[in-house]
């Protein structure tokens, strides 16, 4: 069995959980509940960065981040699946995703800010950047639909839209409508998501 260490929230392990399921390989991982904040967590030995999504190979190797573990799982998928071979497709789907992980790390960066610096030293100006990042990346989505399929862009770009109603509510849909629409499409497509819904 393959070792997955996340956590229920996290949006970023509920990309390897979708692709997973869409590989048809959640039956060969294990999913480890994992505290990142907590000093005796096994993460920190298994991934110096202390970080999730870590995946834990059979032979003891740990790959990370996401974007590495989705590529891994694409691979014993025997390949092409949600990372396409051909190249027009295949860096579309990479850019798609470095941008919706882009609209997560922002998005974690605004909840960071409040959940580990005390009130007197949070900066209104770091928080108000990060938003704006998000604004921007969810702009360029309204306005250039991510495409119908399943690939490692548009599995990223549910869970960050995913995240930002979890953490932030539904404000973005009412700027952004299309992407409302092509979300509630990819979720009617995808059993994953809802399965792995975040919660905590």
């Amino acid at each position: 069995m393959l070792i997955l260490r996340s956590a229920t929230p996290s949006p970023y392990g509920r990309k390897v959980k979708i692709a997973a399921a869409i590989l048809g390989l959640s039956d060969r991982i294990e999913v480890v509940q994992t505290d990142t904040v907590a000093e005796d967590d096994p993460i920190r030995r298994l991934n110096p960065l202390g970080k999730i999504p870590t995946l834990e190979l059979e032979d003891g190797t740990t790959l990370f981040d996401s974007r590495v573990i989705l590529e891994y799982l694409d691979h014993l998928a025997g390949g092409g699946k949600v990372i396409p071979v051909e190249p027009a497709a295949r860096f579309l789907a990479l850019r798609t995703q470095a941008l919706a992980d882009g609209v997560l790390d922002a998005a974690l960066l605004q909840v960071y800010e409040v959940r580990f610096r005390d009130e007197g030293q949070r900066s209104e100006r770091w928080t108000k950047r990060q938003a704006d990042k998000v604004a921007r990346a969810l702009a360029a989505l309204e306005a250039d639909l991510p495409g119908a399929g399943h690939d490692v862009g548009t599995i990223a770009v549910a869970c960050a839209l995913g995240y930002l109603d979890f953490r932030f509510g539904e404000g973005w849909r009412e700027q952004h409508p299309r992407l409302a629409e092509w979300l509630k499409a990819f979720e009617a497509a995808t059993p994953a998501f809802d399965k792995t819904r975040p919660t905590g």
